[in-house]
């Protein structure tokens, strides 16, 4: 029986997929809430998340400086957890550059 060479075996290394790293202009941002909305508007979390998202990818310090909220604060409302009041939303859209509009259904 011949000896067969021993193979190094290559470990694959992972790491963590962050989308906020892909959100560069504010049209990616602008397109990525819009998706959350159009796919998934009931799932008040992941809309939520995706703010957050938005947030980290613009800077949460900056973020929470143009609200006047404190970060952690922010962070904690908009996580996979939080519950953010509307008014805190609308202050996140406005200080991220986002406008939220409706349209007929």
């Amino acid at each position: 029986m011949p000896k067969l060479a021993a193979k190094k075996q290559m470990k694959t290394r992972t790491t963590p997929y962050d989308v906020a790293e892909q959100l560069r202009t504010p049209e990616e941002m602008a397109a990525y809430l819009d998706a959350w909305l159009e796919e998934a508007p009931d799932d008040t979390a992941g809309i939520a998340r995706a703010l957050g998202d938005i947030a980290r990818a613009k800077g949460m310090t900056q973020v929470a400086k143009d609200t006047g909220l404190s970060r952690e604060s922010l962070y904690r409302a908009l996580s996979a957890d939080g519950n953010p009041s509307f008014a805190t939303v609308l202050k996140v859209a406005r200080a991220l550059g986002l406008k939220l509009h409706a349209e007929a259904a």
